[in-house]
């Protein structure tokens, strides 16, 4: 066999990962809140992209005009422009048409152009400085039309905010007053000590027994029960403040696991009382406020915005539409990208021009696949879950996302991307997309099958109508949705009822039992 070295041709198939297919795969799992914050990075790196605000485009719908046209408008020489604008307020003398200008801008010229306000509203030395006389460095004056009532308000007074000032009075030393900045740190929204006194008092220098002291301080700061590093120590300061925490009610607070599986007989014993004393105590632990912090501001709660609305049409079908306000809308200037590149001296220049042009024409061309994917995939899972949107839950179908995949002609990984962090607002409130993915419950007498969903709701209801005397077990379920034909094992049901929370139905009747108690 002789070696030789030769020259082939061979041709074969591959799939590359083009810095444009990553992006448009980033951008279809990004949330609407996620999209904004990237387009608005790429606004501030990119100079050639232009963001439309809703005043831009419906001037452009009205006129006609596409926004490459009004920017060519916006570019042209002087006299072309004016005679384009025609009628619009910058036309004609400027002083005789001021009282015009004000009534289409809707406020004193003053306002909008500061070194063209009157004289006779205050403004000194040519209105450099924006005070008036008579009010030196605030610059108010008299309220008038400039009273801004907003201008007052404070932000929300925080948990730490409000610690801290209680602090600043009650502890003069400034290294105790470290020690509490440090611990109020600490604290989380709900009011409680969440660090551990041994690593604060290494990392500060100081002996443990002075920051459990500072700690003990704090807990008797406003609100009642802040500070404590559990729940039956916040729940103990709270009594003590109410000189209400005797040898009984240190025995209650002690063994609150009891008072959660209800077990009176058993806390009875304990705390040495009988069952109206112990009501007594039970129903004053639960005047208490287990999480003291939360009456206080905390961080910016996001509003939970759809993407896609849902609503029934006249014809008898529903009408799926992108939610426009959550789509970031962006252009590429042309016009600007063909002025800037005639003065491109280096070919460095030329070559940034080129990438952001590309950059910006990719980014437009993603942001609508985007949408149009997402506003596909919602109307075919609209479609499968048609009787979901008509009765309720009892009737979600069973839905994968190969199901969908298949039928829009996508791969499960795109359906995937499209139904992370997605919300659709329908008739039965707004929902994940992924709400609409449920495996499949076989039905007993070989029917359709059952959505796992639609399973748990019926287990739900099923308990819920339960009465004290006849509190459902697992096997009881199990029977009872084998006679409605869905064919469950009773691991599932059990599997189904600690997800929803639901306790055993042993704790379920001694709840009942106490509820009935107290009633009587």
């Amino acid at each position: 066999m002789v070696l030789s070295p030769k020259l082939e041709f061979r041709q074969s198939q591959s799939l590359v990962m083009t810095p444009q297919l990553m992006q448009a795969i980033k951008l279809l799992q990004l949330s609407n809140m996620e999209l904004v914050a990237y387009v608005e990075a790429e606004l501030e790196r990119n100079p050639l992209l232009e963001r439309i605000t809703e005043g831009e485009g419906a001037a452009d719908a009205a006129s006609g005009e596409t926004p490459s046209e009004t920017a060519a408008r916006d570019d042209a020489p002087a006299p072309e422009r004016e005679a384009a604008v025609s009628g619009d307020w910058m036309e004609g003398d400027m002083e005789p048409s001021r009282a015009a200008m004000e009534t289409r801008l809707d406020t004193d010229l003053g306002n909008v152009f500061p070194d063209d306000a009157p004289a006779d509203r205050g403004a000194t030395g040519g209105g450099s400085t924006g005070q008036s006389p008579s009010t030196g460095e605030w610059g108010g004056g008299e309220r008038g039309d400039d009273y801004n009532p907003e201008a007052f308000l404070t932000a929300e007074t925080t948990l730490a905010d409000h610690l801290e000032a209680q602090l600043s009075v009650a502890v003069s030393d400034p290294a105790r007053r470290l020690i509490g900045v440090h611990i109020i740190g600490l604290i989380d929204e709900t009011g409680y000590f969440t660090g551990d006194l041994d690593q604060l008092a290494e990392q500060l220098g100081v002996p443990r027994a002075e920051v459990e002291a500072v700690l003990k301080l704090i807990q008797t700061f406003e609100p009642s029960g802040v500070g404590a590093r559990n729940l039956a120590e916040c729940l103990a300061i709270q009594l003590k403040e109410r000189d209400r925490f005797d040898p009984a009610m240190q025995a209650l607070v002690a063994n609150l696991e009891l008072l959660a599986r209800h077990d009176r007989n058993a806390l009875k014993r304990i705390c040495a009382v009988d069952a109206e004393d112990l009501a007594d105590m039970i129903g004053e632990i639960r005047r208490l406020d287990p999480k003291p912090g939360l009456a206080f501001g905390s961080g910016v709660v996001h509003p939970l915005v759809p993407d896609v609305y849902v609503r029934p049409g006249t014809d008898g079908t529903w009408l799926v539409e992108l939610n426009s306000e959550t789509l970031p809308r962006v252009l590429v200037n042309q016009t600007y990208h063909a002025t800037v590149v005639k003065h491109a001296r280096s070919q460095e220049e030329k070559s940034f021009l080129a990438d952001c042009l590309q950059s910006a024409s990719w980014l437009t061309r993603s942001l609508d696949q985007r949408a149009r994917t997402i506003l596909k995939v919602a109307s075919e899972i609209v479609r499968q879950q048609d009787a979901f949107l008509l009765h309720g839950v009892r009737y979600l179908r069973p839905l994968n996302l190969r199901t969908v995949a298949d039928a829009i002609g996508m791969h499960e990984s795109t359906v995937s991307r499209v139904t992370s962090n997605k919300y659709i607002s329908t008739p039965r409130g707004v929902v994940e997309m992924k709400f609409f993915f449920s495996s499949a419950i076989s039905a007993s007498g070989g029917g359709e099958a059952h959505s796992a969903e639609a399973v748990r709701h019926r287990i739900k209801l099923l308990i819920e109508a339960e009465s004290a005397d006849d509190v459902l077990s697992d096997d009881t379920l199990v029977q009872k949705l084998k006679e409605e034909g869905i064919d469950i094992a009773r691991r599932t049901v059990a599997k189904y009822r600690e997800g929803m929370n639901i306790p055993s139905s042993v704790q379920r009747r001694r709840e009942k039992m106490a509820l009935r108690s107290e009633a009587s």
